[in-house]
């Protein structure tokens, strides 16, 4: 299905590595892509910085400041949060880079794991982590369940070749609910089932979904430094029929911005906020 382009207002390149040539990956069968993630911080400026150095290019989308990533756009909205994705459902964000050197390089602070060769992580200005893997990791391939061939989850199993590129979220649940997650958002937006790594998974464009069941109480991510996730719809106000008819409830029903953006916002059944778009692909 072809995307939905918006021609709103053009990027700048990026100060990192080069041009990114930033979009959002084709959609599945089901029209779904990742699209974005939404934070809430107390200074854009120094956020917007961070993920420039990071090798993102700047934006504006209406008033709110974006920072656009080949698969994802990174939207910064100035507001106060409840705390970082520590103890939140969501527990961290992951890119694949090229190369770690590069991001030292860059001036950013990497905090390699000596156990894990080629991962690491760096902190916001704000103390957000945000994971990082280059292409001497060895804990990202993913396996579908049942072993059949994926052209687009097969990104997984080759180099990166981009200097960076979104990888995945990684949700923490309930022991035992893993499954039950892999589940929902296979029946809900088409997603691909299977193990990244050791870990629970699904796949679709452009974003990776990790679930580990891990005990004690996870908050919901509404109101969080990371407030909700957001996936990319072809044909979002038909989906979003299809979604209600099978018992989805909306937190915020369809609807279409002054920027022709179309947005509903809905939320998983383990707390992660996710806002369903249509028109961002193409920014």
């Amino acid at each position: 299905m072809k995307h939905l382009c918006s021609a709103v207002i053009v990027g700048i390149a990026s100060v990192w590595a080069g041009p990114v040539q930033a979009q959002l990956a084709p959609p599945n069968e089901a029209g779904v892509a990742m699209g974005h993630l939404h934070y809430r911080v107390r200074d854009v400026d120094a956020n917007r910085r961070f993920w420039m150095t990071l090798g993102g290019s700047p934006l504006t989308v209406g008033s709110t400041d974006v920072v656009r990533f080949p698969d994802v756009l990174v939207f910064l909205t100035r507001a106060e949060s409840s705390g970082n994705s520590e103890g939140s459902v969501v527990n961290h964000v992951a890119f694949r880079v090229r190369s770690l050197e590069a991001v030292e390089a860059a001036g950013l602070e990497v905090l390699r794991l000596a156990q894990f060769p080629g991962v690491a992580s760096v902190m916001t200005p704000e103390g957000e982590r945000i994971e990082l893997f280059d292409n001497t990791a060895t804990n990202l391939t993913f396996t579908v369940d049942g072993g059949r061939p994926d052209a687009t989850a097969a990104r997984h199993n080759r180099r990166l070749e981009a200097p960076i590129a979104f990888h995945h979220v990684h949700l923490y649940l309930p022991p035992g609910a893993e499954a039950d997650a892999k589940a929902w958002y296979a029946r809900l937006f088409g997603a691909t089932p299977g193990k990244r790594w050791d870990y629970d998974a699904v796949d679709l464009p452009g974003i990776n979904l990790n679930f580990s069941g891990r005990p004690g109480e996870r908050v919901p991510t509404r109101g969080r430094m990371l407030d909700h996730i957001g996936f990319e719809v072809v044909g979002l106000e038909a989906f979003c029929r299809a979604l209600e008819a099978s018992g989805v409830r909306f937190d915020l029903p369809y609807r279409r911005d002054e920027a022709g953006v179309a947005r509903a916002l809905l939320t998983d059944p383990w707390g992660t906020s996710i806002e369903l778009t249509e028109g961002l692909n193409g920014l």
